[in-house]
Order: structure tokens, then C-alpha cells, then sequence
């Protein structure tokens, strides 16, 4: 089978895409062309214009339809793959009670200005999301929700008065980066309030997150989009008791 691939839209191979963008011009016939002049400049051939919508006086949002020449090799493709075995809420639960001894601490926020609290909630609390039940459903974990807008010092003195094994923080807003800077502020302040042997295990995620660069930002592991409190659950109890108990 060809690693080899292009985008597909009306026949196998065919190459078509549909891209969306806005541009700070008034919706008119200039603006449509400086539409279809963008798509061209970034490759598209034969693009067509089917959406063009005006967003307040100076704004207009397009999508364009055409064709690009650009292959995907799949062998080239670099994802994160999970590295650990998924568990059930039993396992978790019995691994944690068997091994640990006591029960494990999580401490989950939303930080900065960020008051979107649907992703943090959707992991600990115990309605949980898709079908699953969140961290607030496992008997053998503790979950501490500080909600949202929470300052990072507040996190980080929290975390330590809690004793908190692990901190998970959710990031929707991502304006001009503000989730990649508040997670390296958390990370830092971390650092500077424990040494590495008291420090709890440090956990993001959100939609804009790149899975890959946990160590760019100083954090342990990095989850995006899709992501279910079981991964989550599965991944403390890998780092935070088998990883400890043959270390």
C-alpha cells in the first residue's frame, strides 16, 4: 500500500482542499479577489471562492475551494503515541489502593484569564464526558477543582497545601499564545517553589496543545483534543505508581 498520499474532495486523488481564513477588508468584489489571490499564493490551483461573509464593517470571512499539488509521506508523519496501558476505572482504582496505599491527589484548574472550565470539567468531574465518567468517580483519587481564572501562584500554593500528586490544567483560550504562556509561567513558578523530588506531576491540556512539546513548555505530559478522563487516569497511575515502584 502507497505511503504516499494526497487530499481527496471530489475524486481519489484528486488533490482538493477547502480552506478558510479572514481578511481585515470590507466584504466586496476587491476583497473577493484578494481571496482567491491568497489561495493561489498559497498554492491552491484553480481555486474557487464559495463562502464570502462580511464580520462587522472591515472584516470578511472566505473559504475557498481548490486543488494543491502537495503529498503527504505518512512515513514522515511524527505523532505521540500512548505509552502505557489503558485502564479501567478498577484497575485504576486497585492499583492505586495496592500500590500506593493511600489515595492519590489531583488538583485541576484553569489558569490566567481563561474562564472556560468545560474541558477541566469534562475530566474531574464525576459526569465526566463521552460516555465516561470523570476522575471525581474513582474512589482511590481525590480531585481538588479550583474552577477557572485561577492565578498560578494561588494554583501552586494550593497544590503544595494539598499534597497534590498530580496538577491538570485545561487551556481554551489561546489569543496571541496565552495558553503556551501561562502554561511555561505554572511550569516555572513550580520549579521554583519545590525541588524535583516534591514536585507534582504536571499535566496539560486543550485543543491548540501540541501533543509534542511537553518538554518545551516544562510540563510532563501534554493532552489535546479527544482526550477522556480514562486516558488521564491511565497516564497518573503509569507515571505516578508502576513508573515509582520499579524506579
Amino acid at each position: 500500500m502507497s505511503r504516499i498520499v494526497r487530499p481527496y474532495g471530489d475524486t481519489t486523488g484528486d488533490g482538493m482542499v477547502q480552506m478558510s481564513f479572514t481578511l481585515p477588508v470590507p466584504h466586496d468584489k476587491r476583497a473577493e479577489g484578494a481571496a482567491l489571490q491568497l489561495a493561489a499564493k498559497m498554492g491552491l490551483d484553480g481555486a474557487m471562492l464559495v463562502h464570502a461573509k462580511a464580520i462587522g464593517e472591515s472584516y470578511t470571512f472566505f473559504v475557498v475551494y481548490g486543488a494543491t499539488t502537495h503529498l503527504v509521506n505518512l512515513d514522515d508523519v511524527k505523532v505521540v503515541e500512548r505509552d502505557y496501558p489503558h485502564l479501567s476505572p478498577k484497575e485504576v482504582n486497585d492499583a492505586v489502593r495496592e500500590k500506593l496505599g493511600r489515595k492519590l491527589c489531583v488538583v485541576g484548574a484553569c489558569i490566567g484569564t481563561d474562564a472556560h472550565t468545560v474541558g477541566i470539567d469534562a475530566i474531574l468531574n464525576i459526569k465526566g464526558v463521552a460516555g465516561e465518567k470523570g476522575l471525581e468517580y474513582y474512589r482511590e483519587l481525590r480531585v481538588v477543582n479550583l474552577g477557572a481564572q485561577v492565578a498560578v501562584p494561588d494554583l501552586v500554593n494550593r497544590a503544595v497545601e494539598e499534597g497534590a500528586d498530580a496538577v491538570l490544567v485545561s487551556q481554551v483560550v489561546t489569543q496571541k499564545d496565552a495558553h503556551l504562556h501561562n502554561t511555561r509561567e505554572m511550569s516555572a513558578a513550580f520549579r521554583e517553589a519545590l525541588p524535583p523530588g516534591r514536585r507534582p506531576l504536571l499535566v496539560v491540556g486543550g485543543p491548540r496543545f501540541d501533543e509534542s512539546a511537553a518538554a518545551d513548555l516544562g510540563v510532563d505530559r501534554v493532552f489535546t483534543r479527544g482526550t477522556t478522563p480514562s486516558d488521564v487516569a491511565s497516564y497518573l497511575v503509569h507515571r505516578l505508581v508502576f513508573s515509582r515502584e520499579t524506579a
